[in-house]
C-alpha cells in the first residue's frame, strides 16, 4: 500500500495519538508536511512497517498506552540515510490501511494508520440483533444513540476549548441511562469511547441493534460567535431521493430488510417495486422522524433557547436510514461563548437530555410501536387487573425484576414477605398489580 505525494525534504514527526476501537485502532502521526510514506505487514511474528521519506522522528513512541490495541511495542530507526522505519510489533495479524489529513482547527498534517482487526469486525458485523422482552412477553422500543465524531475527530470547538465530541459522548451516555431505566425501553450506543466510526457504519449498527428510532447528538458551530440555540433535523426529500437511488444501485443492500425490527425484503424484486417499497419506506421513516423530532423540539424549548421554531430538514449521511426514524439533535451553537459555557456544565447536559427523552417518551407513549410494552399498555389503558406471579431465572436480581415490572424493590420486598433482596433461582414471588 503505497500513497506518494510530492517530495519534502526533512518533514518530521511531531508527535503520536492512539485511538483504540473495539474493531480497529487507529494510529496517529503529526508530521510537518504531507508525506510520502509505504505500509506494509509482516508475519511470523506479526508486524506492521511504516516507511517514511526524507523524516526524522521527534515524537516519543514510550509514552503511548497500548492497551486496549493489537500493538505489543513500537521500534523506530533511521534508514538509508534520510528515511524513518516505524515497526508495530503486533500481538495478531491485522489489515493495514493508511491516508492523510489536511490541518484542521485542531491538528496540523496528519498521517493515520488504521489497523483493522479483522476478526473482531467480523464478530461484530455477525452479531445477533438485539432482541428485548419487557413484562407480558411484550418487546422493548430499542433507541440507538449516536454521539458524534470521535477519536481524531473532535467536532468543533468552543472557543475556550470544549471539543464537541467530548460534550456529545456526554450527553449520549446520560440519554441512554434514562431510556434504559424507563420500563418498555432498550438503549444502545454507537460509540461508548473516544473513538471514530465512520457515517456509513453509525447506521448499520442501528440497524443491527433493531432500532425503533436512531438519534445523533451534535453541538453546532457558525463562523461567528452570534448565532445559538438547540435544533432538530430530520432527512430532507432531496437527501431520501439520493439514497433510494444508492440502495437501488447497490444488489448487496436487495437482501437488507426493511423495517427495522422486522418488515418487508427488496431480494427478488424488479427495480421498479423494489423502488416502490423504498420510496414508501422512505416517507414513513421521514414522517415519524419529524413527529418524534417535533416533540423533542417541545420539551428541548422548555430547557433552552431554539435556533429553529420547528424541525429542519437536511441531507445528512447518518438520517439516511430507509427503514428507521432517525433525528439529528444540536445541542447548541458550541462556538456561541454562552453555550460553550453551558454545554460545559454536566447539569446543563443533563436538563438537555432529560427534554430529549421526554420528547421520546411523549411521542412512543402516543404512537408506540405495534408488539411492545406501551403499545400493550395503550391499549389494556396501563392497568393490569390482578397479580401475577414470576419465577426467578439465572442472572435476576430483585432490582431487575422490579424495572421489569415496573414496581420498586421495597414494594415486592413488602407483598412478599422479604427481609432482604437477595433471591434464588426457581424462587416464585407475587408481582402486585399496578
Amino acid at each position: 500500500m503505497v500513497a506518494a505525494l510530492p517530495l519534502n525534504a526533512g518533514v518530521n514527526v511531531e508527535s503520536v495519538r492512539i485511538w483504540p476501537a473495539p474493531d480497529h485502532t487507529r494510529l496517529v502521526l503529526d508530521v510537518g508536511d504531507a508525506i510520502e510514506h509505504n505500509v506494509f505487514s509482516l508475519s511470523g511474528p506479526s508486524r506492521l512497517v511504516i516507511d517514511l521519506k526524507n523524516s526524522s522522528l521527534k515524537a516519543n513512541f514510550d509514552s503511548l498506552d497500548l492497551s486496549g490495541s493489537p500493538i505489543r511495542r513500537i521500534r523506530s530507526a533511521p534508514r538509508n540515510g534520510t528515511d524513518l522505519r516505524v515497526v508495530l510489533d503486533l500481538k495478531s495479524d491485522i489489515k493495514p490501511r493508511s491516508f492523510q489529513l489536511e490541518p484542521n482547527q485542531q491538528y496540523g498534517h496528519r498521517l493515520v494508520v488504521d489497523l483493522i482487526e479483522e476478526g473482531a469486525r467480523k464478530a461484530r458485523q455477525e452479531a445477533q440483533p438485539t432482541v428485548t422482552a419487557s413484562a407480558n412477553g411484550k418487546r422493548d422500543i430499542v433507541v440507538v444513540i449516536d454521539a458524534g465524531h470521535g477519536g481524531e475527530d473532535p467536532g468543533a470547538i468552543g472557543p475556550r476549548g470544549t471539543r464537541e465530541k467530548d460534550v456529545v459522548l456526554s450527553m449520549a451516555r446520560t440519554l441512554a441511562d434514562m431510556i434504559e431505566q424507563k420500563p418498555g425501553y432498550t438503549a444502545r450506543l454507537t460509540r461508548t469511547g473516544d473513538y471514530y466510526i465512520d457515517l456509513r457504519s453509525r447506521t448499520i449498527l442501528a440497524r443491527k441493534h433493531n432500532a425503533d428510532l436512531f438519534v445523533s447528538v451534535h453541538a453546532d458551530a457558525f463562523r461567528t460567535p452570534q448565532p445559538r440555540g438547540a435544533s432538530v433535523f430530520a432527512l430532507s426529500q432531496r437527501g431520501a431521493t439520493s439514497e433510494t437511488a444508492r440502495w437501488l444501485a447497490k444488489s448487496e443492500n436487495r437482501s437488507d430488510l426493511i423495517g427495522g425490527a422486522g418488515g418487508v425484503s427488496l431480494e427478488g424484486r424488479d427495480d421498479m417495486l423494489a423502488g416502490v417499497l423504498l420510496d414508501l419506506s422512505m416517507t414513513a421513516s421521514i414522517n415519524s422522524s419529524l413527529g418524534v423530532g417535533s416533540t423533542i423540539l417541545e420539551q428541548l424549548g422548555g430547557v433552552a433557547k431554539l435556533h429553529k421554531s420547528g424541525v429542519e430538514q437536511a441531507a445528512f449521511a447518518v438520517l439516511k436510514s430507509p427503514d428507521i426514524p432517525s433525528v439529528l439533535v444540536e445541542a447548541g451553537f458550541i462556538s456561541n461563548p454562552t453555550e460553550e459555557k453551558n454545554l460545559g456544565s454536566a447539569a446543563y447536559r443533563r436538563k438537555l437530555s432529560e427534554a430529549v427523552f421526554r420528547g421520546i417518551d411523549d411521542y412512543f407513549t402516543k404512537t408506540p410501536p405495534p408488539g411492545t410494552l406501551l403499545a400493550w399498555q395503550k391499549h389494556n389503558g396501563n392497568v393490569t387487573s390482578q397479580a401475577s406471579q414470576y419465577r426467578i431465572q439465572r442472572g435476576d436480581t430483585l432490582s431487575g425484576v422490579a424495572r421489569r415490572m415496573q414496581t420498586t424493590v421495597s414494594e415486592l420486598m413488602q407483598y412478599n414477605g422479604l427481609n432482604n433482596d437477595r433471591v434464588m433461582v426457581g424462587q416464585t414471588i407475587r408481582i402486585p398489580a399496578s
